[in-house]
């Protein structure tokens, strides 16, 4: 830790609808961590809802929390049995912290963790801040190419590319993205980099489904319009989170199509289990990612995916107050913040 110092700099949530930036303890690390300092994190619709509501479903802030964990920086500190040769490696953080040997982890479904450790999951605190710790095998190298703004974007991807795996897309399929805030866009570019022949767009905002068609869309619709791909298409894909956008998503599936539910809304949706039954689709949600960080760096890096265009603004600690009033905006699509900035 030698250079470290000890206190940093943060952005607290400390009540919905209030932060503070805050003087803080710099997090300590495990056997096998490294110490990043952060140059960029975005701004996530789940860091969204702590912010407004103060919970996402089970998960409730109970005490001052930093949020924050689509993130990129510099290792600038590594604990045993980490290689000391890392320190200063440009790095991309899947900010999952499993513990490796419950039932989930040892099936390979690390995502699903009984004992998982989120920064920004409360109680863990996240990556609106200078420092950030994590195990060694969580940051990957970032190559020369990329920019530290497009490894934090690598985090909504993974989301993508989970969701595109779970759907089972191949070549040739069809398949139908519903929302294009960031991660309906990265979910419909990660279906064309997987080799859809038809991605379907739906969104009600025309400046987001201009979006959506410059990042790999082949085409795109308001919602009333997907009642036009009844029983057409191979998968579904929900990243709105919208009731009525699930409904005609999977109306807009052929017999044997896979659902994919992604979006954060509603808590609860009506299903027609006749359409269900009868199709016999498959549905199922998705909670974050299992080891998707190599595919997204090689995606990025080949330009088969643009995510450095879907930044709105940045800005320093002390802007992301207000960046988290602009994100319902619909012309805004990601705020980045730089943690060493005020």
């Amino acid at each position: 830790m030698s250079g470290i110092p000890d206190r940093m700099m943060a952005s607290v949530l400390v009540a919905p609808g209030r932060l503070e930036v805050r003087d803080m303890p710099v997090p300590a690390m495990e056997p096998g961590d490294v110490l990043v300092e952060l140059t960029a994190v975005g701004l996530c619709g789940s860091d969204v809802h702590f912010f407004e509501h103060g919970r996402v479903g089970d998960l409730v802030v109970e005490s001052p929390l930093i949020l924050g964990h689509e993130t990129a920086g510099v290792i600038a500190a590594v604990a045993s049995p980490a290689d000391a040769n890392r320190i200063g490696e440009r790095v991309a953080i899947d900010p999952q912290r499993p513990c490796r040997w419950c039932p989930a982890c040892r099936a390979g479904r690390t995502n699903l963790c009984e004992r998982m450790r989120f920064p920004s999951a409360p109680p863990e605190n996240g990556a609106f801040a200078r420092y950030l710790a994590v195990p060694g095998d969580a940051a990957h190298p970032l190559p020369e190419t990329m920019s530290d703004d497009e490894g934090a974007l690598l985090e909504p991807l993974s989301v993508g590319i989970a969701a595109v795996r779970k759907a089972g897309v191949v070549p040739g399929s069809r398949v139908l993205v519903a929302g294009a805030g960031p991660i309906g866009i990265l979910t419909g570019a990660a279906a064309r980099a997987f080799g859809a022949a038809e991605v379907v767009v739906v969104d009600p905002v025309d400046a987001r489904r201009q979006v959506a068609l410059s990042h790999g869309a082949t085409r795109v619709l308001e919602p009333a319009e997907v009642a036009t791909l009844d029983g057409r298409m191979d998968a579904f894909i929900d990243a709105s989170g919208a009731r009525a956008a699930i409904a005609a998503g999977l109306r807009s599936l052929r017999g044997a199509g896979r659902a994919v539910l992604v979006g954060m809304g509603s808590a609860t949706v009506d299903l027609d289990l006749f359409l269900l039954q009868s199709r016999e689709l498959v549905v199922e949600g998705l909670f974050r990612y299992v080891d998707t960080w190599p595919l997204a760096i090689q995606l990025v890096a080949s330009g088969a995916v643009r995510v450095d265009d879907l930044v709105t603004a940045r800005g320093g600690l002390d802007d992301l107050a207000d960046f988290f009033r602009r994100n319902s905006d619909p012309d805004t699509m990601k705020f980045l913040i730089d943690p060493r900035l005020r």
